[in-house]
């Protein structure tokens, strides 16, 4: 009987429950050599390529591009061929099925684990080798992606779909280079990914030139025809065929959205997947409260950089008091209070939020909080912050107000306990003795888990804080 192997989608290296499949690099019924590349997965935060576990037959694929598949779970199955390179039983090369304590985690035992990966992840040390069935059929232990004698490695890569757009840094780096508006080339590479070819033809032809008017697409029958088995769509109503009014005269009656909408549902992948079960985790473990007041800017000497003011205030108010730049654990109800201030730093793109933490940010003056935020924020950009960089972090900040809105209430996610909110800057009118006066003024919002905090601690925490801002330097 042929030596079969089934291959367990592993942890790769997040802690994360599932991976979406972003390209095969073999069909069923191919041949593949140990340690050649076998899929390309995206998890919330990078696209992993995955070598292959042996050589011989693929016999079966867990699914197609775009499906989603849950670690542990049958990724592949092979047809194992003796006469070509295998890898010794037991070989490692530190990527296993999770169970939340990977890279980007925070590892609970670290005395009997070990750090084996580029991004600091933790793997569990002597895990048992490959067992073989009696019916010859070995299955994967799942400790184990792709091991290989030196250099093999499961690679993170950078690419990853923005704005729409699916493309690795480094194509997108050409296209900016090249002038070429990278969301207007048409991607031949698998699951439309743009290449570096398509950007390359496009800045020769002209036909996507960055800040030029888009030239009118040309139908395409193929393009435009509906899926074979879609539900046919209704004609799309735009603004000129709509009316208040009915044939009569009357006000149109309306429907309720569910009737005419159009749009499809769309399956939530990568970032944005990650950041829906954390919100809804944070929703349902923390006892949320928030405190707002405004921080007075009006004694400000000079340009001074916001977020860097944010910054100190936000430290100054953690030593003040501790208790908001700490962890809950609300299982044990234990806290833990940080000697360090790591801030968590909001990001929002468009494939989902980012919180990469400034770390040590209390020794850090405004020059070092500045160019860690750029490196921060580069890093987001271009999908190459490690994983590590995204937790951790002992209180966080969401800086809103760049964009619009004056009080919020941000979510705490645990185990942290507290997130400052900025809002919008204002003139505000003020009432000061013996008058009025406009002064700029910074919303703030202090959103904090009273699980772990009382209001008084959170009130000295935020009167810390708009007294530093308040003053001049």
């Amino acid at each position: 009987m042929a030596d079969k192997k089934t291959f367990h989608l592993p942890d790769l290296g997040e802690g994360l429950p599932d991976a979406t499949i972003v390209e095969w690099f073999v069909k069923e019924g191919d041949t593949v050599r140990l340690d050649d590349n076998l899929v390309s997965m995206e998890t919330a935060k990078a696209v992993v390529e995955v070598p292959s576990p042996v050589s011989g037959k693929v016999l079966r694929l867990a699914g197609a591009a775009g499906d989603i598949v849950i670690t542990g779970a049958m990724l592949a199955e092979f047809e194992i061929d003796p006469s070509l390179p295998q890898r010794a039983e037991g070989q490692d090369t530190g990527h296993h099925h999770g169970g939340g304590h990977g890279v980007g985690s925070e590892d609970p035992a670290p005395d009997h684990k070990v750090v084996a990966s580029d991004d600091g992840g933790a793997i569990i040390a002597g895990e048992d080798a490959p067992k073989v069935t009696s019916d010859g059929e070995r299955s994967d232990s799942g400790t184990v992606v792709g091991a290989m004698q030196s250099s093999d490695a499961v690679r993170s890569e950078e690419a990853l779909a923005v704005g729409g757009v699916r493309a690795m840094p480094a194509v997108r780096a050409q296209a900016r280079k090249l002038k070429v508006d990278i969301g207007r080339v048409r991607g031949s590479g698998a699951d439309g990914t743009v290449t570096m070819a398509d950007v390359k033809r496009a800045a020769a032809d002209g036909s996507a030139v960055m800040g030029a008017a888009p030239a009118a697409a040309p139908r395409d029958a193929a393009a435009t025809a509906p899926a074979r088995g879609a539900a046919p769509m209704p004609a799309s109503r735009d603004a000129s065929s709509r009316t208040a009014l009915s044939a009569s005269g009357k006000p149109m009656r309306t429907q309720p959205p569910g009737v005419t909408a159009t749009g499809q549902p769309e399956q939530l992948k990568g970032v944005r997947r990650n950041m829906a079960r954390v919100m809804a985790a944070a929703h349902a473990q923390v006892v949320p409260t928030t405190l707002v007041d405004d921080a007075d800017l009006h004694g400000w000497v000079g340009k001074q950089d916001i977020t860097a003011r944010l910054i100190r205030a936000i430290c100054v108010a953690a030593k003040a008091v501790p208790a908001l730049n700490a962890w809950f654990d609300g299982e044990s109800l234990t806290r833990t209070m940080h000697p360090q201030v790591d801030i968590g730093i909001a990001v929002d793109t468009d494939d989902g939020l980012f919180v990469p933490a400034l770390r040590n940010a209390d020794v850090l003056d405004a020059g070092g909080v500045r160019s860690a935020i750029q490196r921060l924020r580069q890093q987001v950009e271009d999908r190459s912050i490690p994983a590590s960089e995204l937790s951790g972090y002992t209180i966080s900040l969401s800086n809103f107000g760049m964009f619009a809105g004056r009080y919020a209430t941000p979510v705490v996610v645990p185990p942290c306990v507290a997130i400052v909110g900025a809002g919008k800057l204002s003139q505000d009118v003020v009432a000061v003795i013996g008058g009025i006066e406009v002064h700029r003024r910074m919303p703030i919002s202090l959103t904090f888990d009273h699980r772990a905090a009382t209001g008084g601690e959170a009130a000295r925490f935020l009167k810390a804080l708009l007294d530093d801002l308040a003053l001049a330097h």
